[in-house]
């Protein structure tokens, strides 16, 4: 795989907008309700990914209640922990990563008060010498970085040996620059200034940085949404897609 660069891949002024959701990231009627409504949808494929990807692994808790029991899990621009707990809930060793101050803290609040351990930092992924993670996440973030190639480099060099990976990411479309910035944002589903369409990533060239990384990319699923089904795991990428990806070779 390649080799992580230590420059950072963080824009300080991403940083700073998600910081000031802080406050509310656990309030799913707040600034974060999107990602409330997002978050059991990104989850289902989360589960359906790790009990796929171990399922012939001795002793897999496959379907189980703790399927990574024994494993480390790393989350990636983790906000305020709406993933990295039940990661940790799955039985992980779970560390969650962010380039907010104000989202570790809430998040480490959050954690305490449930009575999850969860190591929480602050930082570039790219900068903190992480190695050795079975399973590394990084939902929604991609698109906020300042260098995607050095990114997803940093992700695959925290990934061990036969790990997986799970992204997700808004795709560079005409709906999403329609729906996702234009009309969320606008209505104040999302909050102002989350979005920058120039920045989504399509699903080849995610691909392509992937295998840059020397990482092998899944079959991709779209995240969809429709009045009678809400958001929902669908071959329609359109808005917004959610894959995996291991070493190659």
């Amino acid at each position: 795989m390649a080799n992580a660069s230590s420059t950072t891949t963080i824009r300080a002024e991403e940083a700073a907008h998600f910081g000031t959701l802080a406050a509310q990231w656990w309030d799913p009627k707040g600034s974060s309700a999107m990602l409330h409504r997002l978050n059991p949808v990104r989850l289902g494929f989360v589960r359906a990914a790790i009990d796929a990807h171990w399922a012939n692994e001795p002793g897999a808790d496959s379907r189980g209640v703790r399927p990574l029991a024994g494993k480390r899990a790393l989350d990636v621009g983790c906000g305020a922990g709406l993933l990295c707990e039940p990661l940790a809930r799955l039985g992980a060793a779970v560390t969650g990563l962010d380039a907010a101050p104000e989202n570790i803290a809430a998040a480490a609040a959050h954690a305490a008060g449930a009575g999850l351990t969860i190591d929480y930092r602050c930082g570039d992924v790219g900068a903190l010498g992480l190695r050795g993670y079975d399973l590394v996440t990084s939902l929604e973030v991609i698109e906020h970085v300042s260098d995607p190639s050095t990114f997803v480099a940093a992700l695959g060099t925290a990934l061990a040996p036969g790990g997986l990976m799970v992204l997700s990411t808004p795709n560079r479309t005409a709906r999403s620059r329609l729906l996702l910035v234009e009309a969320a944002e606008r209505s104040g589903m999302i909050p102002r200034g989350t979005h920058h369409w120039d920045q989504f990533i399509t699903p080849a060239e995610l691909r392509d940085l992937l295998a840059g990384a020397g990482l092998a990319m899944g079959e991709p699923q779209g995240i969809a949404w429709t009045p009678t089904k809400g958001l929902h795991l669908s071959s329609d990428m359109a808005l917004n897609y959610i894959v995996t990806a291991t070493t190659s070779g």
